[in-house]
Parts: structure tokens; C-alpha cells; sequence
């Protein structure tokens, strides 16, 4: 089959206009959870229109013996938590990329807990079949915290319904705590107490507390316009739907982007960016709380020449799919190099470091395939405002935005196919 390509262009560098962000993909996950774990139900607002919430929404209104998730990682961690509590049999499954996705740092735990989870392929991957199990073998778990934000997540979101609530101790280099933190913070929300000292965290056997809630938008998504407006001349877009005082991890664009020249000012119902200072010739950032808008920064580095030295990017690898080698490839296109240092420039911290070097030439207009990668598609579309670009498969942005074509020809960009 012939692959899908448009062709995205802005006949000038400047970039105005105002946008309505979908709501946040991950609060939408969080909060649908919650929903179906509260014994009445109750109206979610700004809802993510993403293909991961759709799935997910779709899923928790349906009973049915095989469920599947499709390439929605959150929505399959999600889900196996949840399913593990609800007396049933039934099977979970996704696409192929989905089932080369570890599952066992999540499985394991529901298992020492009392879930009757088994591998129906490859052990420690999906797909999974539940059978009814009463999670009562215990309460209290070790869980590496190293590997992925979103099982500890998954835990936690159960952990007030079950019999004697649940202790978790998190061992290791914590990854992405700010989604554990938004995690806990929205718990709360719906009346949830729970204590975390040190490397444990303590949630006791209660119940969620109906309530109207309002789904903040994506400070994922307004990094893409972050890239834009460092890339243009000037610029000044107002996004609608964010917060001041955030708890999403990618509200840290605010300040990252103030290297690169751009000021946000917060009002009654969003932000307004715009340039208005010099770019820094260097950027240096450990993403370990943030690892959504590394791709987007490293464009941008490429689009204006900032030297970038990058940390904290462990988790990219196991995503939808390797970022790392494929920001390699694509950097490669325009003549900038995104290399990992090596093993002495790192022997104090133990971190690994990664350098990104070069200013974005464009000889031809270069052809950007996504990898099945919403994030890819939408961190390289910013580059058209330097340049003509073709981006394959555009339709990949669906997973967590899709009117994020439609939105970008609110600013003036030119979409072809």
C-alpha cells in the first residue's frame, strides 16, 4: 500500500494566532480510571479526543471477552491493573508493535497482589488473559521505579479499592515522577488520602468521591507551538485550556523554552508565547521528568543551531517506537548529529549524555517518516516554517492529537498532500 505524505509549508516566519488545546491525555486516562473504579458515575469535561483516550473510554463502556487497545501504551498498562480487579475473563491485546512492549514490571506486581494474569505469546509481553482473582495476598509491594512511570501508575490508581489498600516501595532511580505526582495529585482530587515518605507510598482501603471534573489541556501538545514560536521571526500564539501551577511534567516547557527566546505570560483561560529575546547558544537538560517533549527541544536545537546536551532520555527507547535512533536518522537528514557520549564524560554522575550538534540545512525538501510515532510527526512539523518538509503517515498524530494539522493552518501553515 502507498504510503500517505503531505506537504507542510508557511510562506512566512511569522507565527500568530490563537489555538484551543485538546484536553490532556494523560489527566483524560487517569480520570476515566477513576470513573469506572467510583460507584456513580460523572461528567469528565475537555476530554482528550486522542485515539488512546477513544480507546480507552470505548473499552471501559463495552463488556466483552477480548479487548484491544491498539497502540495505546497507557491504555493497555491502564487496563491491566484495572481488568485484574474485576472478576472476569477476558483478554487484553494490541497491535504487533504493542506486543514487542514489556509488560512483566506490571504483571508481576498485580500477580504478588493475587491477579490471575497469564501470557497467552511471549512471556512478559502481550497479549493477556485474566481469570477472576481476589487481590488480597497482599499489601504491601516493591516495585522498580526505573522502567515506566505508568505501571506504578496503574497500581496506584487501584490501590484505594483494594481490601487492605496498598503500600508500594519504589526502588531505584525513579523515572518520570512528575506522572506519579499528577497521578497522586488527581487522586486526591476525588477524595483519595494516602502518605508518601521517602520511597513509599501508602494509599488505605477507601472509596473515590463522585465529582464533575474539568480535564486541563495538553502542555504536551503546546510544546509543538513552543518549537514554532522559537523557529519564526516573532511570534505571539495564545493557547487556550492550560493552568498555571501545572502538574503535568510538560508544563516545564515554560521555562525550557526560555532558552531559546520565548516568554510566556498565563491569563484567565490559557497562555499567550511569544519572542522576545535572544537564543542561548547552548541548552543543557536532564528530561527525566519530562521525557514527552525531548524530541520537540532536539528539533528545535536543530532548527536554530543550539548546541543541546540532552539527559534523562532512558524510557525513549521503549516507547512507540526507539526515539532515539529514529531522532538519529531524521537529525541525519539536515546535517545535525545526535550522538551519545561516551562512557568517561559521564563517570561521575553515572547518567547518560547525549549531544546534539549542527544548524538544519535543507538542500531538498526532506521527507520525514513518523514511525508510527504521534510524536515524531508533530516534534519535526515546526521545521516548516524554515523549509518546505514531507511528513509520511501524517495521520499517526490521532494517538494523543488529532486536529493538530487542522490547528496548525490556524497559524497559516500550508498542508498539501
Amino acid at each position: 500500500m502507498e504510503k500517505k505524505i503531505i506537504t507542510v509549508h508557511k510562506k512566512n516566519k511569522s507565527a500568530r494566532g490563537t489555538i484551543k488545546l485538546d484536553g490532556s491525555k494523560s489527566i483524560s486516562n487517569r480520570v476515566l480510571i477513576i470513573r469506572a473504579l467510583t460507584s456513580s458515575p460523572f461528567k469528565i469535561h475537555n476530554l482528550s479526543t486522542s485515539d488512546d483516550t477513544v480507546a480507552l473510554n470505548r473499552i471501559l463502556s463495552t463488556d466483552k471477552d477480548i479487548y484491544n487497545t491498539g497502540a495505546a501504551g497507557t491504555t493497555f498498562r491502564f487496563l491491566t491493573a484495572y481488568l485484574s480487579t474485576q472478576d472476569k475473563k477476558c483478554t487484553l491485546t494490541g497491535s504487533e508493535r504493542m506486543k514487542q512492549r514489556p509488560i512483566g514490571g506490571l504483571v508481576d506486581p498485580l500477580r504478588e497482589l493475587g491477579a490471575n494474569i497469564q501470557y497467552l505469546e511471549k512471556d512478559g509481553y502481550p497479549p493477556l488473559q485474566f481469570e477472576p482473582g481476589i487481590l488480597d495476598a497482599t499489601n504491601k509491594l516493591s516495585v522498580k521505579s526505573n522502567i515506566s512511570s505508568q505501571f506504578i501508575t496503574a497500581l496506584l490508581l487501584i490501590a484505594p479499592t483494594l481490601p487492605n489498600g496498598l503500600e508500594i516501595d519504589l526502588e531505584g532511580d525513579m523515572v518520570s515522577r512528575s506522572y506519579i505526582e499528577l497521578t497522586l495529585h488527581i487522586m486526591k482530587d476525588f477524595g483519595i488520602q494516602y502518605k508518601w515518605e521517602g520511597s513509599l507510598i501508602s494509599i488505605p482501603h477507601q472509596e473515590y468521591i463522585a465529582k464533575e471534573y474539568t480535564v486541563e489541556s495538553d502542555w504536551s501538545a503546546a510544546s509543538y507551538y513552543y518549537s514554532i514560536a522559537a523557529l519564526a521571526d516573532d511570534s505571539e500564539i495564545e493557547l487556550k485550556g492550560l493552568f498555571d501551577n501545572s502538574f503535568q511534567g510538560d508544563s516545564a516547557a515554560v521555562d525550557l523554552y526560555k532558552n531559546f527566546g520565548i516568554r510566556t505570560i498565563f491569563n484567565d483561560d490559557g497562555i499567550t508565547i511569544q519572542k522576545s529575546g535572544e537564543i542561548a547558544p547552548v541548552f543543557e537538560h536532564d528530561f527525566i521528568l519530562c521525557p514527552d517533549i525531548a524530541q520537540t527541544i532536539a528539533v528545535t536545537c536543530a532548527g536554530t543551531g543550539t548546541e543541546g546536551l540532552f539527559t534523562g532520555l532512558q524510557t525513549l527507547s521503549i516507547k512507540e517506537t526507539d526515539r532515539i535512533t529514529a531522532l538519529q536518522n531524521e537529525l541525519g537528514k539536515m546535517d545535525v548529529s545526535f550522538v551519545k557520549m561516551p562512557p568517561k564524560f559521564s563517570s561521575k554522575s553515572g547518567k547518560e549524555y547525549y549531544m546534539i550538534n549542527g544548524q538544519a540545512k535543507f538542500p531538498e525538501t526532506i521527507t520525514f517518516p513518523t514511525y508510527e510515532d504521534h510524536r515524531m510527526a508533530m516534534a519535526f512539523a515546526p521545521l516548516a516554517i524554515l523549509h518546505p518538509i514531507r511528513v509520511e503517515e501524517p495521520k499517526v498524530v490521532g494517538k494523543s492529537y488529532p486536529e493538530f494539522w487542522k490547528d496548525l493552518k490556524l497559524l497559516g501553515f500550508e498542508i498539501n498532500e
